[in-house]
């Protein structure tokens, strides 16, 4: 059984950054491909970013390319989300996931339907 809990979430003006963090327990961190999504109020569940377990490869959802960096630090059992530039737009619940099933040289999945494993999510509130 693996636990994943997100912190980080706050609420910010347009322009800031912030800094997500997944941290997991049981089960071994370093053989998952992880992921960010996100839920916006009355909006399905997307993928925000995700990365294999080696870190090699990473995906990135269009609407944060370029403002989002997804990490990870197998040793720390930890995932990160680095958010700069935050718009009103990014207003969600993220949560963090974990595909147990991931295969290590392959790039991480980004259906959410792959992912076995989800945290409680964090708040992140952008205001204009």
């Amino acid at each position: 059984q693996v636990q994943l809990v997100e912190s980080g979430g706050g609420v910010v003006q347009a322009g800031d950054s912030l800094r997500l963090s997944c941290t997991a327990s049981g089960g071994t961190f370093s053989r998952y491909s992880m992921g960010w999504f996100r839920q916006a109020p009355g909006k399905d569940r997307v993928i925000v970013a995700a990365i294999s377990r080696n870190s090699l490869n990473t995906h990135y959802a269009e609407a944060v390319q370029g403002r989002f960096t997804i990490s990870r630090d197998n040793a720390k059992k930890t995932m990160y989300l680095e958010m700069n530039n935050l718009k009103p737009e990014d207003t969600a619940v993220y949560y963090c996931a974990a595909d147990v099933r991931a295969i290590l040289s392959a790039s991480p999945r980004i259906q959410d339907y792959n992912y076995d494993y989800w945290g409680q999510g964090t708040q992140v509130t952008v205001s204009s």
